[in-house]
């Protein structure tokens, strides 16, 4: 009785925001997800492009030879994202950093999809266990909020480009306040993800070599299934799926399959852990197993806790409690 109470519970919390999200068509925008792409290709051009980026990931993920120029005030941080959009909020990043000491090991907090706020109980549990937590703004989320959005449908969304190009921006601007960190003496970089989060915190695991510990809540390997199958969801599978199938969906979304990057995230001095909630449905489980049976295949053995609650429901005292709990130990073994 208990659970099913759980899952109406997590079931409402999906649909608070339906009111928001609109069915509308699928765009490509292949300029904006491959700079000097041009825009006059079409889904097959896309699809090219996107096993491209895949085989070079390196490049599509790279940074600029140097560092920008951060600027700090109080616990805040700052500096203009090398990825630049129309909108000119989302060109300058933010992070604020949650500290009770003078620690040496940072982590770097990727929130969820369509956060309003940032989460103060988990910056100060982690900073109490010895870690200068750095909580950084995704693109179009919080200070970065394009003007007269309701919720974040520039960083996700039917328009295959800019949800490409938004998850590549993301991916930089966390590896540049990486190395802005490196540069500023931290001798350990950790990274924790949740949700849509958690792709980008595992996108930056499998290319930054700083990073030795990547915690990644709530998560799986395609982006596309997750799309294509949650709950939180539905709007953008109702936009696409009159004009392309999920087979072409995971094509065209495939540089930000974490499956495409399994080899990196098996890499050597690289610690993976997973947390799973059993019963999602914004981010199926299945969609975590194959991840975590691809990454053992590549020769890796992710730390796995699982959860007995939804997506949302992870939220609840009861359960956030025990996921951060083990993630601290994770992350300070």
């Amino acid at each position: 009785m208990y659970y099913r109470w759980l899952d109406r519970w997590d079931e409402r919390r999906t649909r608070r925001r339906d009111h928001d999200k609109t069915v509308t068509g699928l765009e490509l925008d292949t300029d904006l997800a491959f700079p000097g792409a041009g825009s006059s290709g079409g889904a097959e051009e896309f699809y090219r492009l996107a096993e491209q980026a895949v085989t070079d990931s390196s490049s599509f993920f790279g940074l600029d030879d140097a560092l920008p120029q951060a600027s700090r005030d109080g616990h805040w941080l700052s500096f203009p994202s090398s990825i630049v959009t129309e909108t000119i909020e989302n060109n300058i990043v933010q992070a604020k950093l949650t500290t009770a000491g003078a620690s040496k090991h940072a982590l770097v907090v990727f929130h969820h999809w369509n956060a309003t706020s940032r989460n103060p109980q988990l910056a100060r549990f982690f900073s109490w266990r010895g870690f200068a937590v750095f909580e950084i703004a995704m693109p179009y989320h919080l200070e970065r909020t394009r003007p007269g959005s309701s919720h974040a449908d520039y960083m996700l969304s039917p328009n295959l480009g800019r949800t490409v190009r938004s998850i590549r921006q993301a991916v930089v601007d966390g590896r540049q306040l990486i190395g802005i960190l490196q540069r500023d003496g931290y001798e350990k970089i950790s990274v924790l993800g949740i949700s849509l989060g958690s792709w980008v915190a595992g996108l930056i695991a499998a290319h930054e070599p700083v990073v030795n510990k990547a915690s990644l809540f709530l998560t799986g390997g395609s982006l596309a299934d997750m799309v294509w199958t949650g709950s939180a969801t539905r709007h953008i599978r109702a936009s696409l799926e009159d004009s392309i199938d999920l087979a072409q969906l995971r094509q065209a979304w495939s540089p930000m399959d974490l499956e495409s990057y399994t080899e990196r995230l098996a890499r050597s001095g690289l610690d993976l852990q997973m947390v799973v909630a059993g019963r999602d449905r914004v981010v199926l489980p299945n969609l975590s197993k194959h991840l975590i049976e691809r990454i053992a295949h590549a020769g890796a053995k992710p730390t796995v806790k699982w959860v007995n609650c939804g997506h949302y429901s992870l939220s609840l005292p009861t359960y956030i409690l025990d996921a951060g709990i083990s993630a601290s130990r994770f992350l300070n073994a």
